[in-house]
């Protein structure tokens, strides 16, 4: 059966419309760069004072109740970035549409791209996803400069996964064991052969100024049609997440962030991809941590004033959760072996964890707190920037990851790569 031409771009859906597709590998120095890319967001900002660690750039802790106290077995691994500003932005929507862009456009490394899509362009061509964007409740308010973290180029964001069942259908529906008969890849192909000619059919009758979207389409079938096609890989058969509760509700924002991490290594581990994000809720977020006691939003806690102890003790807590929770992805890429270098993928991955506002209650882009781990930059620092531009850190992050560029976003705020990380 056919399908309506209308019916089906309608259904197609941005995720495949914005798929990037990838370059040829980067080329970078045998054990100075990073194999694999992860971007973990957490939203709203933070107190400085309860995230800061004490102490200089070797000698830091974290002390007894901060937020970043959760990591402290992993200290020797992270690189703690403070005084990172977004420079010509403010507020939470320019806080997040710049934060992985850099603010580019048109004419500027990455052309308005975030920086896992643009990596995704050079290091994901041989594998089956360019790379994966999963979410925790980030869809409730739809896609949008608000809710959305990922962009193929400026203005196009990309969608975010936030049901863990489906994205165990889509990573690893298609993995079988060598030799084992799956007449559904076949039909698939089939499917996705239609569709592409559905879609080239009604290029030949759309205007020239649609011409470039329904491209756009094209591009992302002949990718699904190569995933779908794919070998797969001996013992990456997993079992698929059984999630009782609904991964919209927000009592199962623990259960589902739990599962996402755990499909995200698994990803990576059977080379289903080499870049992933996950994002947990978004700008002015509103979920409430009701696990932990909490009974305001997440948001609303962000604009407590010091005056109200008992709020602001409630979003430290929360933010507490969210370094657990980031502890928790680098002692599961710590524990997974990678099947390439034979150390763990936590040496072979570089992370970021970002954040898209400084201090919540003064709506800046100043002092954003920002946190890597892993890969071939050297860990166990606290770095005080004073200011420095987030492009350079951005173009840091693109370079440990062997893409050489002299600079990333909008280049009038600053290029080059941040010196303190290139040590």
């Amino acid at each position: 059966m056919r399908l309506g031409r209308r019916r089906f771009l309608a259904g197609l859906g941005a995720g495949l419309a914005a798929s990037t597709v990838g370059l040829p590998p980067a080329h970078g120095a045998p054990g100075g760069t990073a194999r694999r890319l992860v971007v973990f967001f957490t939203p709203n900002g933070t107190i400085h004072r309860q995230w800061r660690p004490s102490g200089g750039e070797t000698d830091f802790r974290f002390p007894a109740g901060s937020i970043l106290e959760p990591l402290a077995a992993q200290r020797e691994r992270l690189v703690i970035l403070d005084g990172l500003d977004f420079h010509g932005v403010s507020n939470h929507e320019g806080g997040m549409a710049a934060m992985l862009t850099g603010g580019g456009g048109p004419g500027h490394v990455g052309e308005g791209a975030s920086i896992d899509q643009f990596v995704a362009r050079h290091i994901g061509g041989a594998s089956p996803f360019a790379s994966l964007e999963l979410g925790v409740l980030t869809s409730a308010w739809g896609g949008n400069v608000q809710t959305r973290m990922s962009y193929a180029r400026q203005g196009e964001h990309l969608p975010n996964a936030d049901r863990p069942a489906d994205v165990h259908r889509r990573v690893f529906g298609a993995v079988v064991e060598p030799g084992a008969a799956d007449d559904r890849l076949a039909r698939r192909a089939s499917i996705l052969d239609l569709l592409q000619d559905e879609v080239a059919d009604l290029r030949a009758s759309a205007p020239r100024s649609e011409h470039a979207k329904l491209d756009a389409h094209l591009d992302a079938l002949r990718r699904a049609e190569t995933t779908l096609t794919s070998p797969g890989v001996a013992g990456c058969a997993l079992d698929a997440p059984t999630l009782a509760l609904d991964p919209g509700a927000n009592d199962a924002f623990p259960a589902v962030g739990r599962a996402q991490m755990d499909l995200l290594v698994a990803a990576l581990a059977c080379g289903q991809t080499r870049v992933a994000s996950l994002q947990w809720s978004h700008t002015v977020g509103p979920v409430v941590f009701s696990w932990l006691g909490i009974a305001e939003g997440h948001h609303s806690l962000s604009h407590f004033d010091d005056a109200n102890t008992a709020g602001v003790d409630a979003f430290v807590r929360a933010e507490r959760w969210f370094a657990e929770q980031f502890a928790y992805l680098l002692q599961r890429l710590e524990d997974q072996p990678d099947p390439e270098s034979g150390g763990s993928l936590l040496d072979s991955t570089l992370v970021l964890w970002a954040q898209e506002l400084g201090d919540g209650r003064l709506h800046e882009c100043r002092s954003v707190p920002w946190v890597l781990a892993g890969g071939p930059m050297r860990g166990g620092r606290y770095l005080q920037l004073g200011g420095a531009p987030h492009q350079q850190v951005l173009t840091s992050v693109a370079r440990a990851l062997g893409v050489d560029t002299e600079s990333y976003g909008d280049p009038s705020y600053g290029t080059g790569p941040l010196a303190e990380l290139e040590s």
